[in-house]
């Protein structure tokens, strides 16, 4: 059926709105991927992979370029969308048998943690002095999947916007700190590459931030990762489900099935199963991880340049402080969980 003449101009329309920031998107990943190539010609090796490139020239820009405000509708589908697209791609190159290989040990420890978390955020953010809002915001922020988390939660406890800004305002930074760091542990611990994928799941907040974390431990991390990540992810429908029922509206529409259960993930599920039913041949394997890995970059091209440095000193001292303790009391937990599961 032919699209209407309206349906026609409102599709042109949004994707001329898109293509500038795309298109910046687009070039700074395309500096990250020479800055990559420059570094193996005179290093000889990838020090720094061109995910954590791509997000630390994006933010550089956004922190000292002033963006046209014609380019944010295009960087936060870059961001998104494109993100989304490259996680279902990357269902193709996993096996469900990798994921009966995680065990359910490791998924009943994933769960335990993610509540274990929220509880000590939020304790933490009390002590400091947060509100019970705005405390409930970071807890789940730092235990779930960062600004996703938050923006989920908010009309559920009814947050202010002032207490939304500032928890995604830190969470933003944090989280690509964490990205940067995180890398240090793979050498400092001499972790193997599915230990390091679990860590990855377990500490950084978003799901395509996983990619860029894991990205030094090599392609069973990247797997591993985005695997512990997405059950994870999954805690956040019960969680809102839980805060709903304490705010007494189990009977409204507040918690959508599309804040439980993304498209992506469902569609990452799906390639999932074709590749381990046979349906993806496995030629196909390793140019679907390529173009993941492009669409990858571009993303995280996008989050730097959400990101502006400066955003932290109006977060307030006190936020910054919960949300770093609560980082390091997760990395803490994680590695403990990783020893007593006995993973290698």
């Amino acid at each position: 059926m032919p699209l209407s003449p309206q349906m026609q101009r409102l599709l042109t329309t949004r994707t001329f709105q898109l293509l500038p920031g795309l298109a910046l998107s687009i070039l700074v990943s395309a500096a990250a991927f020479a800055a990559e190539r420059l570094e193996v010609q005179l290093t000889g090796g990838k020090f720094v992979e061109n995910l954590v490139l791509a997000i630390v020239i994006g933010t550089v820009v956004r922190t000292f370029v002033p963006l046209w405000k014609g380019v944010e509708s295009g960087i936060a589908f870059s961001a998104k969308r494109v993100m989304e697209a490259a996680i279902v791609l990357l269902g193709a190159s996993i096996s469900l048998q990798a994921l009966e290989a995680a065990g359910f040990a490791l998924v009943g420890g994933i769960v335990a943690l993610v509540a274990f978390a929220i509880l000590a955020s939020y304790i933490l953010g009390r002590t400091f002095g947060l509100n019970r809002k705005l405390a409930m915001l970071v807890a789940c922020g730092n235990s779930i999947c960062g600004n996703s988390a938050v923006a989920a939660v908010a009309p559920v406890i009814d947050a202010e916007g002032d207490d939304v800004a500032a928890a995604i305002a830190f969470t933003a930074v944090l989280g690509v700190a964490v990205v940067l760091a995180l890398p240090l542990a793979l050498h400092t611990f001499s972790m193997t590459a599915s230990q390091y994928g679990v860590l990855s799941g377990l500490t950084v907040y978003a799901v395509p931030q996983v990619l860029a974390a894991a990205q030094p431990g090599g392609l069973i991390a990247m797997q591993t990762g985005t695997l512990v990540k997405l059950v994870r992810v999954l805690m956040l429908g019960p969680v809102l489900l839980t805060l709903a029922i304490g705010k007494g509206r189990e009977n409204e529409t507040t918690v959508r099935l599309s804040q439980i259960l993304p498209w992506f993930i469902i569609g990452f599920a799906l390639l999932m199963g074709c590749r381990s039913a046979g349906l993806i041949s496995e030629d196909l394997v390793a140019p679907l991880g390529y173009i993941s890995n492009v669409l990858t970059v571009i993303a995280m091209a996008a989050l730097g340049l959400t990101v502006d440095i400066r955003s932290v000193l109006h977060a307030g001292g006190r936020v910054i402080l919960t949300a770093s303790l609560s980082i390091c009391m997760l990395v803490a937990r994680s590695l403990g969980l990783i020893a007593l599961l006995h993973i290698h």
